[in-house]
């Protein structure tokens, strides 16, 4: 079953094989102000249609992707991280907003929350 999802204007589209079992709410100032919930995949598990207007903030690691047109915040990049702050290159990781996917419950999922803030 593909599950898709894009952003506002659609400049930005992409499909997952696979539904989120859980997404993550990060309290880091980034994501509190964009209020994503992240579903986690490798990047071989998501496939984009289209990145016609792929915006793209990295003020550390993680690379935070938007659309230039619409602004909605998209999906990010970045190394497996964990909790203790340590970044494990070798298993890079895809965190695409939840709230983007179509035909979907997303509150049927559980959300986890992360203390990002705090933790790095």
């Amino acid at each position: 079953m593909t599950i898709t999802g894009s952003c506002h204007c659609g400049a930005t589209r992409f499909e997952l094989e696979t539904p989120p079992q859980s997404v993550t709410a990060c309290t880091c100032t980034y994501c509190s102000k964009t209020g994503a919930l992240w579903a986690y995949y490798t990047p071989g598990e998501v496939k984009f249609t289209t990145l016609a207007s792929d915006g793209l903030y990295a003020p550390n690691l993680n690379r935070h992707h938007f659309c230039a047109v619409c602004g909605c915040t998209t999906f990010g990049e970045s190394p497996t991280w964990s909790l203790d702050g340590t970044a494990d290159f070798s298993r890079p990781k895809l965190a695409v907003n939840a709230r983007l996917l179509q035909d979907f419950d997303l509150a049927a999922v559980p959300v986890a929350t992360i203390d990002g803030r705090n933790l790095w």
